[in-house]
């Protein structure tokens, strides 16, 4: 081709082709044996020009090729490259990718888990060790060139967000930044705000898959395709695509009317042709078993798989599933090599934990192709079933959704149950970004000529919703942005309280506000429009109807205050009756969702309430909360709200001291007793006292000038009425839009001066003075930061052996992954449970400040309440209980068991580094409670 060229034009092309080869670029793109994608090429040219970029393209799509590059172009100016992930298991994986690359003495490794060569010019990191870093001001930062955050979009997460803006904000601004992201629909703005804190920033975005997606549903045993014609292959492009009509009609026919014997047809029997016809579609439509599904993916060549399961317990379920069906993915061959590599990776657990552990049920599906994958496993099981998969050993894995968040696990298909799962507070529909994210996994470059993503069908199942979610691109990145009591002391410390404000209204959250306040502001100037049309609507010849519609609204206002007086009064009299009950007593449930014939287990006093009943150390702000067993065999904590009249004991019956509430049959037995002892009872109607409204002078004065008033004759009176309402409820949305323009200027800064104010008043800060109480905040990163260095203020936790800290601090990071209201938690005795009672009743002040201070824990700022539920379990761990005996007590899976374990010893270490050294055995307690936790399958964690 170049012989076709002028002389002057191949002089031109060699000049290009030598200035091409002189850049960084050039023997990067040789370590790789494909070419590099025009998006990463372009991401690529602006690193090596100094720019900084934020890069958002499909998942699978080879983002992280530009992250590589920043560890090149570091390496190769003598500089430092931090690479952040936002999980450890992500980390891990990067770690092991970089050493091969360059090896080991180049790259290290820093999580809460693992510290590997942290002096390394290419060290990996958690997001938070890097933002740890940046607050301690480390001699590690010295010399930095680039960071890498990958899964950037993380910072919508509204637990961890916050630590990523944090880290975008203090970054030296000599540090190039590199943001990796997933395909947002707002990565325009999330670019600009990048550019107005971190300076020229290039925003690369790439819609196109490498590997074309093809959407299916599968329903009985045909696979039907979701669009008629997917000329975009599933991509996100402007083709018009058509759902398939087949799938159109199969909805149709299983909404129609099912056949019933005895129903009549105009006059006459449903005729039998009709029945069968009916019963033969019917059977065309099921949704098929998990064996089936994989059995017919296998049949179809589109193995591995990974089938989404929004449930630990359906993952495990599905393997069982599958081997009770006899399915096996794997030859013999294959079979030796997964045993070979599975004793290898579980060489170092202690064998003694290898029955509690599930090892040899994991290890038979293992051989045989299937495995599950959720948070509940051991770390080292999911690390094994992760490589085995990206091996080929492993066919079929079934995951809860977290396996989608940046772990290297793709997959030639991937399979979606259902299309609703629990957010951890409803069943919600999936959105269309976790669609997305999801069924990004299927299709691995380099290996699959396409992807595809099947969806099992389900009764009542959409096709058009369905597409919807398939064809939409909605997934904005929002910021979770909060100032926490540890970030305030620090930038208090760093930049002083002026410099540390103006800091924080850079950050992403306050740029969104700001944004958002042009729209308000148009919507202010549509409603004041309308509100002068709906004051011509309610004029009135006979007088001021304005001033008549303010009576009226006095009016209808006085009365729902007296009834809103009735109902406290009535809440209080239930509250009063509800602390004269005793265990064994039978009452009638009036409301809610367990309303009828209960047994009262527990009175849920505060303590030193009713003879001493209730739960030692804790204090309830809500009244009582008694547990209760229902003639329906649950066991319910009930609240307030479920008793908005008094209630009487109708009879009582004795509680067996061999009761457990965890214990279906005792649960069954003492159930039935109840039933039997007053289920005959019909309880008495509460009966309404006189309205407080009838003797009210209030009400009988504005009735009186209601009826005196000029418009009060008006014949057109009710109309004028509806457009004062209008008029008035207008202008209520008009007020509020105004209110909304002041609270988003500046919100941030507002909370922070609120969080600085309450650390003023502890003590923690004087002006711009950090005090030693303050420098110890400074050490505590976490949720509860405020309440652990009250502990340590108040000396909570001297005298504690090593178990019983550990049992305390499992307080500071515990979280039940479902509200527990079966029954309290068991708690260590002796000094612990004194101790843990005292974070409560200090959390309880805590609390009250936070109130008074308007510093709101809705909107992510504050102390949520200690959660005691793994203080037992940690204290048998730390005593040196053996691994089934504690998860047998605990009834926990191992892998939370693990997990809770080492957020423990996390903070643990923080509160060695930040307790007092004069006269203190916290630091030393925490050092061999560290110990005294780090042990047998906890210590056990292995890198890359």
């Amino acid at each position: 081709m170049t012989e076709d060229l002028s002389p002057a034009e191949r002089y031109q092309a060699s000049r290009l082709r030598a200035v091409e080869l002189a850049t960084a670029l050039a023997p990067f793109r040789d370590l790789y044996e494909f070419d590099l994608d025009p998006y990463q090429i372009e991401a690529c040219e602006a690193l090596e020009a100094g720019k900084g970029v934020l890069v958002a393209a499909p998942t699978g799509s080879g983002k992280t090729i530009v992250g590589e590059f920043a560890v090149h172009l570091a390496l190769e100016q003598g500089r430092k490259c931090f690479y952040t992930t936002p999980i450890k298991a992500l980390s891990n994986q990067k770690y092991a990718d970089l050493v091969k690359r360059y090896g080991p003495d180049k790259v290290g490794l820093l999580t809460g888990d693992n510290s590997v060569n942290g002096d390394a010019p290419v060290v990996v990191m958690t997001t938070e060790v890097l933002r740890n870093m940046l607050y301690a001001g480390s001699q590690a930062l010295r010399g930095l060139g680039y960071v890498v955050m990958d899964e950037v979009h993380y910072l919508s997460d509204r637990f961890r967000g916050a630590v990523w803006e944090e880290v975008i904000i203090h970054l030296p601004d000599s540090v190039t930044l590199v943001s990796l992201s997933a395909t947002v629909s707002n990565a325009e703005e999330f670019g600009d705000w990048l550019d107005t804190v971190r300076g020229d920033t290039e925003v690369i975005v790439s819609e196109h898959r490498p590997v074309p997606l093809w959407q299916h549903v599968l329903a009985g045993r045909r696979m039907y395709d979701l669009f008629e014609e997917e000329s975009d292959h599933g991509g996100r492009g402007t083709a018009r695509r058509e759902v398939n009509p087949d799938l159109i009609r199969l909805a149709r026919m299983e909404n129609q009317r099912t056949y019933n014997p005895r129903e009549r047809r105009r006059g006459k029997m449903v005729r039998e042709a009709d029945r069968e016809r009916e019963r033969r579609q019917r059977t065309r439509i099921w949704t098929p078993a998990r064996p089936e599904v994989i059995d017919r993916l296998d049949a179809e060549g589109l193995l591995p798989a990974i089938t989404f399961i929004f449930s630990r317990a359906g993952c495990e379920a599905a393997v069982q599933q599958c081997l009770h069906a006899g399915l096996r993915l794997n030859d013999e061959a294959g079979r030796r090599l997964v045993r070979e590599i599975v004793e290898e990776r579980t060489a170092a657990l202690p064998g003694e934990d290898l029955h509690v552990l599930g090892y040899y049920e994991w290890l038979e599906g293992l051989e045989r192709g299937i495995a599950a994958h959720h948070a509940g496993m051991l770390p080292t099981f999911k690390e094994v079933v992760e490589e085995l998969f990206v091996r080929g050993l492993v066919k079929a894995v079934f995951a809860t959704e977290t396996l989608a968040l940046g772990i290297n696990m793709p997959a030639r298909s991937v399979v979606l149950e259902k299309l609703v799962k629990w957010n951890g507070e409803q069943h919600a529909d999936i959105t269309p970004g976790e669609y997305t994210q999801l069924t990004g996994r299927a299709g691995r470059r380099g290996i699959d000529v396409e992807g595809h993503a099947v969806v099992l069908w389900q009764r009542g199942m959409d096709p058009g919703a369905l597409a919807g979610l398939a064809g939409t691109r909605t997934y904005p990145l929002r910021s979770s942005f909060r100032p926490s009591y540890n970030m305030a002391v620090n930038l208090v410390h760093q930049y002083r309280r002026h410099r540390s404000r103006e800091l924080l209204e850079t950050s992403f959250a306050q740029f969104q506000a700001d944004r958002s306040v042009v729209g308000i502001s148009r919507q202010v100037q549509r409603n004041e429009e309308g509100l002068a049309g709906y004051r011509e609507g309610m004029t009135c010849h006979l007088g001021d109807f304005e001033e008549y519609a303010r009576l009226r609204r006095d009016l209808k206002d006085r009365e729902t205050e007296l009834a809103k007086r009735g109902a406290t009064q009535r809440r209080a009299e239930a509250a009063a009756s509800l602390e004269k009950l005793k265990p064994g007593d039978i009452i009638h449930v009036p409301t809610g969702k367990f309303a009828g014939l209960a047994l009262v287990l527990d009175p849920g006093l505060p303590a030193g309430r009713a003879n001493g009943h209730g739960r030692r150390g804790l204090e309830y702000h809500d009244g009582p909360r008694p547990l209760v067993l229902t003639a329906e065999r649950q066991v319910k904590r009930l609240a307030s709200i479920d008793f908005p009249v008094p209630v009487q004991p109708l009879e009582r019956m004795r509680v067996p001291k061999s009761f457990n509430a965890r214990s279906p049959q005792s649960r069954r037995d003492l159930a039935s007793a109840l039933r039997t002892k007053a289920g005959h009872i019909v309880p008495e109607r509460h009966r309404k006292g006189r309205s407080a409204a009838a003797d009210d002078r209030e009400i009988a004065r504005l009735r009186a000038e209601l009826r005196a008033h000029p418009c009060h004759g008006c014949d057109e009176r009710e109309d004028h009425a509806r457009w004062a309402e209008r008029h008035h409820r207008l202008q209520r949305d008009t007020k509020q839009l105004e209110r909304r323009i002041e609270g988003r200027t500046n919100t941030i800064a507002r909370t922070f001066d609120r969080i600085v104010a309450l650390l003023t008043e502890l003590d923690y800060l004087r002006g711009d003075e950090v005090t030693e109480h303050g420098r110890r905040l400074a050490r505590l990163y976490g949720e509860l930061d405020l309440l652990a260095s009250e502990c340590l203020r108040e000396g909570v936790w001297e005298g504690l052996n090593p178990a019983e800290l550990a049992a305390c601090v499992s307080a500071l990071v515990y979280e039940a992954r479902q509200a527990d209201d079966a029954a309290a938690p068991k708690l260590p005795s002796g000094p612990a449970r004194a101790a843990l009672g005292e974070m409560v009743r200090i959390w309880g002040r805590l609390d009250a400040l936070e109130e008074e201070f308007k510093i709101n824990q809705a909107e992510g700022v504050g102390q949520r309440e200690p959660d005691l539920g793994f203080a037992w379990a940690v204290h048998m761990w730390a005593s040196g209980r053996s691994l089934d005996e504690v998860l047998g007590e605990a009834e926990m899976p191992a892998g939370d068991f693990v997990r809770w374990c080492k957020q423990v010893i996390d903070v643990l270490g923080q509160i060695e580094a930040a307790a007092p050294r004069d006269g203190s055995s916290v630091a030393k307690s925490a050092r061999r409670a560290m110990d005294a936790v780090l042990r047998g399958v906890v210590a056990y964690s292995s890198v890359g």
